[in-house]
């Protein structure tokens, strides 16, 4: 249709059953997709292209991890001997270690475990972590001079937005928690590169009434929610706000407890 009254009127008269086909057909031609903010958004018959979306759990694989560079080379002193219990990997850990796991050094060879967590092959990714579970069980207390050097493997297991992937780093990170002595004292200053993928996926878990989830290991956002529980009983008073700060949904389990009042006798 003219927009111009001049042309319009100067113009044959056409039934209203043409007008409706004209507008039909004009409205269904396709329109140019030009990028925003040029020069092109400006002309006619054209559309500005949508900005793309972002997929915030979408996986993003490690190419190569050095746990398996170092597996490949024959570097590890460990071979898996057996299958693992899947319920829970730190009861039985089939490992056949070519030489006393205390005598290692665990500067060098537990943040190399720790890195395998991000592998994306299963065989390779379960002798890493049975690997880390029992070098950490065996020695603990060797666990806290090495912590700096483990806060980069784990992010990197965080960042490949893997549920098995982010669930095993988080069992590694309970057990050094829970075992270490002043481990969850120092992971503090450390929430910030741990913590972020944690408020992902926190709500992800399943609802199950007065239902009792017997896998409750294996869901992530219960996993989560133990894995905060721990760190603020174990990381001392400012572990509350330092976890608040990267999980505002958080709620505290610790602080502050609700005590009976005192009764004052009068």
């Amino acid at each position: 249709m003219c927009s111009n009254p001049v042309e319009r009127a100067k113009r044959p008269h056409q039934a209203g059953r043409v007008c409706r086909e004209m507008l039909y057909t004009r409205s269904k031609n396709p329109k140019r997709e030009v990028p925003a903010f040029t020069y092109q958004a400006l002309q006619k018959g054209t559309v500005v292209k949508p900005p793309p979306k972002i997929d915030i759990f979408k996986r993003k694989p490690v190419k190569e991890t050095v746990f398996k560079i170092y597996c490949s080379r024959g570097d590890i002193p460990v071979v898996l001997a057996g299958r693992s219990n899947k319920q829970d990997p730190t009861k039985d850990r089939p490992l056949r270690w070519q030489c006393n796991p205390e005598d290692l050094d665990y500067c060098y060879y537990l943040p190399i475990f720790v890195d395998g967590l991000a592998d994306m092959d299963n065989d390779t990714r379960l002798l890493a972590l049975n690997g880390a579970i029992d070098l950490i069980m065996r020695s603990p207390k060797k666990v806290l001079p090495v912590l700096p050097k483990l806060i980069l493997p784990l992010k990197r297991a965080f960042q490949t937005r893997d549920k098995r992937i982010i669930i095993s780093a988080l069992q590694v990170l309970q057990l050094m928690v829970r075992l270490g002595p002043c481990v969850g004292q120092a992971l503090v200053p450390f929430y910030r590169q741990l913590l972020a993928v944690c408020n992902l996926y926190k709500n992800i878990n399943v609802n199950l009434g007065e239902g009792i989830d017997p896998d409750r290991s294996k869901r992530i956002g219960d996993v989560i929610e133990d894995t905060l529980k721990l760190l603020e009983f174990c990381g001392g008073p400012n572990a509350f706000i330092n976890i608040k700060y990267m999980v505002p949904t958080y709620e505290s389990s610790v602080f502050p407890r609700c005590e009976a009042p005192e009764l004052r006798n009068e």
